[in-house]
């Protein structure tokens, strides 16, 4: 057990001191940048649906989930994303892997907990346009990258085999680098370059309640419910912001001159209070439908550094429809017939108004539970569009392949002598 907890430290240390630029998209310049799904492989590929527990898969979106444990449990998991972007008048592609969570479970009895490590949001995103005068030619390009990890320490108690409660404890931190740039270059082609730099630093706690209830409707079929809060938690931010005139060499370095730092007042980011209720029914270890809605207070959102009258943050809602099926989850003879196979569908208003546009993401999800004994490995696939092309505003067109690892094993076992 202790060569395991070596381990498992070894892994959340050399990813806590990992920058993460796992997103490419655009609408990350916004609020805290873009929000990242809190759950595992399993959940993801039901669109996001998580309404129960287990006894050897560790869930993540509900705390109450810890204290169905049977084993303890290791999960791991990372996505591959794939984009499209267009606007009317162009397109561009880009490739990201971003992980996804690092988190151990440990049964105690009628207790359960969990800690680990997760992204809470990134920001990532490159745009350049040329603008071409009757005096001179402006080349502007702005590109953002940073995230806002979090390490959360989790616990939950079940009353009985029908009800439980749980809470998870996190602390966010990270730092987001914003950067503007403007290329002019005269007639006698002569270029003046200026550079605007700025950085937040964050840092911040937060709480998530959780629920999970279930009671049979007859001898083969359960209803299934559950429930989270997140209140409304506060990040601190340390902001700094550098303006330069900058050349480059021919190898790309960059050397700046009038170097300048001017001081940016420190603002207290928010991070919404997050409302759950999903209900399903199904059959014990054989198939479960479900849907899950979520409602986020997002117009209490604020930017960063300035303010724009372009943008604005409207209250949020996602809906997941999805579940799994197993043929048979004890066959000996077919391995086929021991494979949860998993479909869903996603609905969100992020809550992102952009030139009075509502900032939608659709997405539909499919995957594949591949069981390894006491321990399982997680595909998940997911094809999805968030934004709008009309406007002026850019269109995503998404395939995100997601791959999740949960190993189970007895850590506490007594041993007996005959």
């Amino acid at each position: 057990m202790i060569k395991k907890l070596i381990v498992f430290a070894s892994i959340f240390v050399s990813i806590a001191s990992w920058g993460q630029d796992n997103t490419a998209s655009p609408y990350s310049y916004y609020g805290l940048g873009e929000v990242k799904f809190r759950g595992t492989q399993d959940a993801r590929a039901m669109g996001g649906l998580a309404i129960t527990g287990d006894s050897i898969q560790l869930g993540l979106m509900n705390p109450a989930s810890y204290s169905k444990l049977k084993l303890t449990t290791f999960a791991v998991g990372g996505t591959s994303s794939f984009t499209n972007f267009s606007t009317d008048v162009e397109k561009e592609k880009a490739q990201r892997t971003s992980f996804d969570y690092l988190a151990i479970g440990l049964p105690l009895g009628k207790f359960g907990m969990a800690f680990g490590l997760m992204p809470y949001s990134a920001v990532g995103y490159k745009n350049e346009n040329i603008i071409v005068g009757t005096e001179d030619t402006r080349y502007n390009k702005s590109q953002g990258n940073g995230y806002i990890n979090k390490v959360f320490l989790g616990s939950s108690y079940s009353f009985n085999e029908n009800l439980s409660f749980g809470l998870d404890f996190a602390y966010h931190f990270g730092d987001i680098t914003n950067e503007f740039s403007e290329t002019v270059l005269d007639p006698d082609f002569t270029q003046y370059i200026t550079r605007e730099k700025n950085v937040t630093e964050l840092n911040g706690v937060s709480f998530n309640l959780g629920m999970l209830y279930n009671t049979k409707i007859n001898s083969k079929l359960t209803f299934h419910s559950s429930l989270t809060y997140s209140p409304e938690s506060k990040l601190s931010s340390t902001n700094s912001r550098n303006i330069a005139t900058v050349v480059y060499s021919a190898s790309g370095a960059e050397f700046s001159n009038d170097d300048e730092d001017i001081a940016v007042p420190n603002k207290e980011l928010i991070i919404p209070s997050r409302l759950s209720l999903g209900f399903g029914l199904g059959e014990n270890k054989k198939w479960l439908l479900g849907t899950e809605i979520t409602f986020t207070q997002n117009e209490n959102l604020v930017n960063r550094f300035t303010e724009s009258t372009s943008v604005a943050y409207e209250n949020s809602t996602r809906l997941a429809l999805g579940g799994y099926y197993v043929p048979k989850y004890d066959s000996f003879s077919n391995y086929f017939e021991r494979i949860v196979y998993r479909a869903g569908f996603k609905y969100e208003n992020t809550g992102l108004v952009l030139k009075n546009e509502s900032i939608n993401d659709y997405g539909m999800n499919f995957g594949l539970g591949l069981p390894l004994g006491f321990s399982k490995i997680d595909l998940g696939f997911e094809f999805g569009k968030r934004g709008t092309s009309s406007n002026g505003l850019i269109e995503e067109n998404y395939f995100n392949v997601s791959v999740g690892l949960n190993l189970g094993a007895k850590w506490f076992e007594k041993r007996k002598i005959d």
